[in-house]
């Protein structure tokens, strides 16, 4: 069996140093897969109906930026989310956030600074792995920033020397955050989004957990611009079905900002993009204007906060995730721990270091290990406790 046939279940970021780590036979027993994001739990009922009534559209070229009743559907629940009127020439449909948070920065990014200098890009340690490659993409300077237990998971780019920050031209921030959990309140997006006002920068705000938590919705970036009358294009936000409809396979999602952003983002689509598929769209157009599916989704994960608290509840560094749907759990390292968990136990998880970059000679990641939440519950419980007895009993 070859290395790719074995450890299939892994991201590719993670092949190369784990090829010298796992040479070990596979253990015997069932596998337990908790490395990747995937949802697991059903989509809602009415998709092959949907798709059904719309396959028609398949002999369709679909249109470019999303068709008129997807981007009224969106507009619709930005403004029941969270209050903000975003008209449809201000939010452009996404064949998946991926696409979005990549191509949004060759659109928005320029080559130099109004001083011609070297644009930097602001990305959070550990993060999702498109800002990186962005940013070296466009030719920018990434420059990362931790988000540790001390400042909530939510990095401070107020520390940064006035030298970075006045070539900053845009600033990434995930709330819910992958892989921890946390969630940027009101008072936070307020202090970057002044920060990015007296810098001159664009906020990136990757949303797409955004309605998975345990209590209380969010606040969303755009929201927070709006009620402190910040430039109109001084956020961009992105959006998923993927997690909220347990539609990853949809590849569907949605970007929204300033009038003049999006536009330049329409325009990179008209010559680079791969617009959604009309039927697909129509899916779309209904998950946005259906709410009960989302908060049946949102009740399980409830359910597997509670399960998770409770299996690892008086393990020292445990920290309950605010919303999402990954643990990240405190090991001595996180590599041999998944090598650990691995081998012993069958069950796969995700060394934090593979999320993070070495900075200062120093991974924020390195002393944790990411489990996703998605199989379905019973799995999910059996997999905690397998990692519960193997790395902390």
């Amino acid at each position: 069996m070859t290395f790719p046939e074995r450890y299939s279940g892994l991201p590719e970021y993670a092949f190369p140093r784990l090829r010298t780590l796992l040479d070990a036979h596979a253990p015997g027993g069932e596998v337990m897969h908790m490395t990747i994001g995937e949802p697991k739990h059903p989509f809602p009922n009415w998709v092959p109906e949907v798709l059904a009534q719309a396959v028609d559209g398949f002999a369709k070229y679909p249109p470019n930026d999303g068709a008129p009743e997807l981007l009224d559907a969106i507009s619709g629940w930005l403004d029941r989310r969270y209050g903000v009127d975003v008209p449809q020439n201000q939010i452009m449909a996404l064949n998946g956030t991926r696409e979005g948070l990549f191509n949004a920065l060759i659109a928005l990014c320029p080559e130099q600074t109004a001083r011609g200098e070297k644009p930097v890009v602001l990305i959070p340690n550990p993060f999702y792995q498109v800002y990186a490659v962005a940013a070296v993409t466009v030719g920018a300077e990434p420059v990362f920033l931790p988000a540790t237990a001390e400042n909530h998971f939510l990095p401070d780019y107020s520390q940064l020397s006035p030298e970075i920050l006045n070539r900053t031209e845009v600033a990434f921030i995930c709330s819910p955050t992958n892989p921890q959990g946390a969630v940027a309140d009101r008072d936070y997006w307020a202090n970057l989004i002044a920060l990015a006002e007296k810098y001159d920068f664009k906020i990136f705000a990757d949303e797409c957990y955004s309605e998975i938590y345990r209590d209380t919705p969010p606040p969303g970036a755009l929201e927070v611009a709006r009620e402190g009358g910040a430039d109109p294009e001084r956020v961009t936000i992105f959006h998923s079905l993927s997690k909220r409809s347990n539609l990853p396979g949809l590849r569907s999602g949605f970007v929204a900002g300033g009038p003049e952003s999006i536009k330049r983002v329409r325009q990179l689509r008209a010559y680079a993009g791969a617009p959604l598929p009309l039927p697909l769209q129509r899916v779309a157009e209904r998950a946005w204007t259906d709410e009960a599916h989302v908060a049946e989704n949102r009740a399980l994960y409830q359910e597997k906060y509670q399960i998770a608290d409770q299996i690892f509840a008086g393990i020292p560094g445990y920290r309950a995730p605010e919303a999402g749907f990954f643990l990240w759990l405190p090991v001595e390292d996180g590599e041999e721990a998944a090598m650990k968990l691995w081998l012993d136990t069958g069950v796969r998880v995700l060394p934090g270091a593979y999320l993070s970059r070495d900075v200062n000679e120093e991974n924020p990641g390195k002393g944790f290990i990411r489990v996703a939440l998605v199989a379905p519950k019973e799995d999910m419980t059996r997999g905690l406790i397998q990692i519960r007895d193997c790395l902390y009993k």
